[in-house]
């Protein structure tokens, strides 16, 4: 970990994160991602340029290569006591893992949710069955199941 630095990605990396992002959606749907890497880009980059509810935070190594995301973003609820924070992509090189690259990452993000007072990160995590890996590293960093994640797609 020690050759790992995360820090907060801006406008310029926008480029890093779509192609992470990019490679994130490549694993979970084995290739079938049919989003355009230049929408990707263009989303990435609108995100970057001013959201206040939106952070991402880039994992790398000592010569400034990426090697993993966390994007993060900001809503608020009366369940929840207020804002909260929701992993919305988490990746990490297949060649970095295990080196201890997605803890920095959790600690950059839980780090920045209690210096914005949250009260909690959530994240959604991939079918426990299909990617049981990942389940086990949440659960190693302290997060507890809450239940399953369902979306309607509007767009």
């Amino acid at each position: 970990m020690g050759d790992v630095r995360v820090r907060k990605a801006g406008l310029a990396d926008a480029g890093a994160v779509t192609g992470l992002v990019a490679a994130l959606l490549s694993e979970l749907t084995a290739g079938q991602s049919d989003t355009p890497r230049a929408v990707m880009l263009a989303v990435a980059e609108s995100l970057l340029s001013g959201s206040e509810s939106y952070t991402v935070f880039l994992a790398e190594d000592r010569a400034g290569r990426p090697l993993g995301v966390a994007t993060i973003s900001e809503g608020a609820c009366v369940s929840a006591l207020g804002r909260f924070g929701t992993i919305r992509e988490l990746y990490v090189k297949p060649e970095s893992r295990s080196a201890g690259v997605g803890r920095v990452l959790i600690r950059a993000v839980l780090d920045h949710g209690r210096a914005h007072r949250w009260t909690r990160v959530e994240v959604g995590a991939p079918s426990a069955a299909e990617w049981p890996d990942s389940l086990r590293f949440y659960r190693r960093e302290g997060f507890t199941e809450i239940g399953p994640r369902l979306k309607f797609r509007l767009a």
